[in-house]
């Protein structure tokens, strides 16, 4: 398919902020600057950047509690997601969601969800919302290929296929549900078979391809804003641990090794390359200012303040009716 050169660039240039937001993401740990855990996409990349490019702005996501990518993707300011990582004041959260929940309504992010499949029926709920008030606008739902075992799931599906809502489900098959492999926990090898059940199409992707992740998003934005769901599985896989707090002793370091001949960013920028789209120069210069940005992020965190005592209950309560 031909895709404009900038739109192009701008694919290129936001898998390479969210790769090196991670990589500054975890080196914090190392230096004791980050409360809690945190789950990086490194690897994943593709997924969440392609199906967000074939998204319109007054589009909606719900993340994945691994969703740097996805909320980079939707547009969302770098420097602000850095400040919320650090649980700072000037987070786009005001330090208080952290990193499992980052969102911004105005651009579309409407956050993620700590329990597995738990964001799913929720964004069933808003595309009912938009059907019921006329909004041409598309719900899109990220989750894992755990999730997909979980109860929510298939009763999500079936309102959805049911009502014909405009929602998107797209589900980043990274091959584990924490530790365990998705051959261990489910018994087909396509988990786009699973649409068949409530009457929806479902479409299985290379999800480190950002070709083909973007223009199989394209389609299904299109399908499902006129005909109802669909389930988009954009199969795979995470380099890095389930969480920082995970020992990955459950896989060899030849499986991921294998995985990383495959990284989304390296694959794109070799096609570019070699179908003379861009020259070794202009990506050179991409890679040098998504670098730059999230440098600068990371001074903006670091020098912003923490959140003031007195704010601990504010966003809390939903103001005066709950007075």
């Amino acid at each position: 398919m031909s895709i404009a050169k900038d739109k192009l660039a701008d694919m290129y240039e936001k898998m390479m902020l969210t790769r090196t937001f991670e990589e500054t993401a975890a080196k914090l740990f190392t230096q004791g600057k980050v409360h809690g855990t945190a789950h990086f996409c490194i690897g994943e990349e593709a997924s969440g950047i392609g199906v967000c490019a074939a998204l319109q702005p007054q589009d909606q996501i719900y993340a994945t509690h691994r969703g740097h990518g996805q909320s980079i993707g939707k547009g969302m300011d770098v420097k602000r997601m850095m400040a919320e990582f650090l649980g700072k004041a000037t987070g786009v959260c005001r330090g208080k969601g952290g990193c499992m929940h980052i969102a911004e309504l105005a651009v579309g992010n409407l956050g993620a969800n700590g329990i597995v499949a738990g964001g799913i029926p929720i964004a069933v709920g808003s595309a009912l919302s938009a059907k019921m008030q006329g909004i041409d606008r598309v719900v899109v739902d990220f989750f894992g290929d755990g999730a997909t075992n979980e109860g929510s799931f298939h009763e999500a599906l079936n309102l959805a296929s049911i009502w014909k809502l405009p929602v998107l489900f797209v589900c980043v098959n990274n091959q584990y549900g924490m530790s365990m492999h998705v051959s261990r926990h489910m018994a087909i090898q396509d988990i786009a078979a699973r649409a068949s059940s409530y009457g929806l199409p479902g479409r299985s992707v290379d999800g480190n391809d950002i070709f083909q992740v973007y223009e199989a998003a394209l389609q299904a934005r299109e399908y499902v804003r006129t005909q109802g769901p669909l389930l988009l599985v954009t199969n795979t896989y995470r380099i890095m641990g389930h969480s920082k707090s995970d020992a990955n002793v459950y896989r060899t370091r030849e499986e991921v090794e294998e995985w990383r001949k495959r990284c989304p960013l390296k694959r794109m920028k070799e096609r570019l390359l070699a179908e003379g789209l861009f020259s070794a120069a202009e990506l050179q210069d991409i890679e040098t200012r998504a670098e730059r940005t999230i440098r600068e992020a990371l001074e903006f965190a670091e020098a912003s303040p923490e959140p003031a005592l007195e704010t601990a209950t504010e966003d809390v309560y939903a103001g005066e009716a709950c007075s």
